[in-house]
């Protein structure tokens, strides 16, 4: 049991990784979708390439989205409208029309003309309210049918049978003309429009029921092919009658219900799939990315970055389909890039379109357009941290979709009449969309403790508030580790190392002398050294507490820990050589090297290991009183041979070949630093 568990710790990073793996793909599986997938492609306007194919089952034709468009839109030009007539409004108005004829008219006139009045208002308002009074203008044709509602009763009539308010006035004179009633003639309008009010009106709801039970009676299909039928022969092209067909096909065999027995094939099918995926890119990062491999926080975050653009593809695939461009899948690339290299980032995106090619239709061209977006995304961004950088790649790799989607829409189509103007709003939406990965970086630099170009560009401004306080508390440093900074980014440069970050922790790697200055000689102004009151092995303890004092500033400030390693190995285990001689000169009995050894631990990447060669030469290079050219390269060749010969760049994955280009640059450097000429003969 307890070799087990020894076992267990032993390899608990590879046991982590095998468990993120399993997770990773059960959670892709989970999202792709659950049906068979059709083995065909299917290419329109072209010959079909495959056997002979028969229909595997009953299934019915799909009318195409432009055929159900047009139905739609042929019920909502002939849908008949509901109006609703209020029947009481025509008996009220005319008790009040006879009411406003006794207040209106003289008695003089009433006695001789009562009754005849009194008949022309009530055939009046009969009229009027035969198909009801509209308050609305013309709002449809005049013989356009309509929907008359009386009750639980409705009948059609023309529209232009329903009188309308604005034609009241014109009405009325009529009438009153016919009945040669012009005498009267002011007085009878103004009987009317003081009682005459509208009694129909439009019925919006019971027209929506009406026009939605009609769109809902559409029928999506025109026909069935019988199982055992000729879809298509080989040979024969795909028209748009056959591609319509296939597509039918395609999309009753990935929706139908399958049986239990065949829905975990189609799981064994797909988990064998992504497994094996996944493992490609595991032994990827195993083989020639050994350090990241080895780094399970960094493993977890390109697993991490897989599931979340599996996921955003899935939810976007499943609210809208057309949508499915505005994910901004170059975001993968970019990131890795950021965080690691190109050649990472790109297999990384290579992958992913291969896992997304089960969820999206057309999966070839999805996957053709995406693949070619992500190299011209490593391609063009150099400098992620420079904005203007990330707004031209961002146009070109939206310029790529939109040429790559024009040519395969002629290919298909054999036109351009059938390019889709909506598709070049979604790339366009998902260039933008591309932009939200400076912010995203800056997320993951949080959460995943990592630190992108754009950070270290930020680490490496002299006007940030803890290099200013350097500066003021210990000018001397501030200006050797600027020194150090240019020595060190020259030399990372000439063995592609990671110039950027050797430079920010060059700048930050002494920070711990801010607290004791003056115990450094750089930083004494005065012919007093403070280490003349002091014993040697006090001294060398003060010099050592820097690197300790240097990690607690650093972190109270927030500092990256890669940029900490830098001030943790920057000395490596190297000794305080000075005061271990003034101690060995000073005391009689024998002493022990490791009480003035730096605490380490020695370089263990090629920029700290830089970082060693740099401070070192730029510290004591300042010892040198009459430089010269052969004494500069052997003043190099000793303080970098002897750190060499202690050890200290055993675990830093630098080769002596780089060693060597190291001290090539620092020579030139040193010499221009002194301004060093050949001398001419007299």
């Amino acid at each position: 049991m307890s070799n087990f568990v020894n076992n267990l710790y032993k390899n608990q990073a590879l046991f982590y990784k095998v468990f993120l793996f399993i997770l990773t793909a059960v959670l892709i599986v989970y999202l792709l979708p659950k049906g068979g997938k059709f083995k065909y492609d299917i290419p329109k306007n072209k010959p079909w390439q495959y056997e002979n194919l028969y229909a595997p089952f009953d299934f019915a034709i799909l009318k195409t989205e432009e055929e159900i468009q047009e139905e739609r839109q042929e019920i909502r030009n002939s849908l008949i409208p509901y109006y609703e007539f209020d029947t009481a409004v025509a008996e009220r108005v005319k008790f009040d029309a006879l009411q406003e004829v006794q207040r209106t008219f003289s008695d003089s006139i009433l006695d001789l003309a009562e009754r005849p009045l009194n008949n022309f208002v009530e055939n009046t308002i009969d009229k009027i309210y035969r198909n009801g009074l509209l308050q609305e203008s013309n709002r449809m044709q005049p013989e356009q049918l309509v929907y008359l509602r009386k009750g639980n009763e409705a009948y059609e009539v023309t529209y232009k049978k329903i009188l309308k308010q604005g034609e009241i006035s014109n009405f009325l004179n009529n009438e009153i003309d016919q009945a040669n009633l012009g005498f009267f003639r002011t007085e009878l309008l103004e009987v009317f429009f003081n009682s005459v009010e509208p009694n129909v009106v439009y019925n919006n709801d019971l027209t929506q029921k009406e026009l939605e039970s009609k769109l809902n009676s559409i029928s999506y299909t025109r026909g069935i092919i019988e199982q055992g039928s000729r879809v298509i022969a080989k040979g024969e092209v795909v028209d748009n009658g056959k591609y319509n067909i296939l597509r039918s096909l395609k999309q009753e065999y990935e929706s139908q219900v399958w049986s239990q027995d065949n829905h975990n094939w189609i799981l064994v099918g797909y988990s064998t799939l992504v497994a094996l995926a996944l493992l490609m890119l595991l032994l990827f990062i195993r083989k020639y990315r050994r350090d990241i491999f080895e780094n399970n926080v960094k493993v977890t975050f390109i697993f991490f970055n897989i599931i979340f653009m599996v996921m955003l593809t899935t939810l976007v695939v499943k609210f809208n389909i057309d949508y499915v461009y505005v994910v901004p899948l170059c975001i993968l690339p970019l990131t890795l890039k950021a965080f690691f290299d190109a050649r990472l980032g790109l297999f990384t995106h290579v992958i992913t379109v291969l896992l997304l090619g089960f969820i999206v239709p057309n999966s070839y061209e999805y996957m053709f357009l995406q693949i070619i977006a992500g190299i011209v995304t490593i391609l063009t961004v150099s400098e992620l941290y420079k904005r203007a950088n990330l707004f031209i790649s961002v146009g070109q790799i939206t310029l790529v979709y939109i040429i790559s989607y024009f040519a395969f829409t002629i290919i298909q189509e054999g036109s351009i009449a059938d390019v889709e103007g909506e598709v070049f709003l979604t790339f366009l939406l998902g260039g933008l969309a591309t932009l939200f990965v400076q912010p995203l970086i800056y997320i993951y630099e949080k959460i995943f403790g990592m630190v992108s170009d754009m950070s270290l560009l930020e680490l490496s401004d002299t006007n940030s508030k803890l290099l200013k306080e350097l500066a003021e508390k210990a000018p001397g440093t501030f200006h050797h580790s600027l020194n150090v900074a240019n020595l060190a980014e020259a030399a990372a440069n000439e063995i592609q190392a990671n110039a950027m970050m050797v430079r920010v922790g060059a700048l930050y790697h002494d920070i711990g002398k801010m607290q004791d200055p003056t115990y450094f000689t750089e930083n004494q102004t005065t012919a007093v050294n403070s280490h003349d009151e002091l014993s040697p092995r006090e001294s060398a303890e003060i010099i050592i507490e820097h690197v300790i004092k240097g990690i607690e500033i650093a972190k109270r400030n927030n500092l990256p820990d890669r940029v900490i390693d830098f001030i943790r190995t920057h000395h490596g285990t190297s000794t305080v050589y000075y005061f271990l001689m003034k101690e060995k000169e000073s005391s009689s009995e024998e002493v022990n090297p490791d009480d003035f050894r730096y605490p380490g631990p020695i370089p263990f990447s090629k920029e700290t290991a830089i970082l060693m060669m740099c401070d070192s030469v730029e510290a004591a290079s300042k010892s040198l009183k009459e430089p010269t050219s052969v004494l500069i390269d052997d003043f190099v060749e000793k303080i970098i041979n002897k750190q060499m010969k202690d050890g200290q760049f055993l675990n830093s994955n630098i080769t002596f070949k780089e060693i060597q280009l190291v001290k090539k640059i620092l020579k030139r450097k040193l010499k221009n630093i002194y301004h060093l000429r050949v001398e001419y003969p007299e």
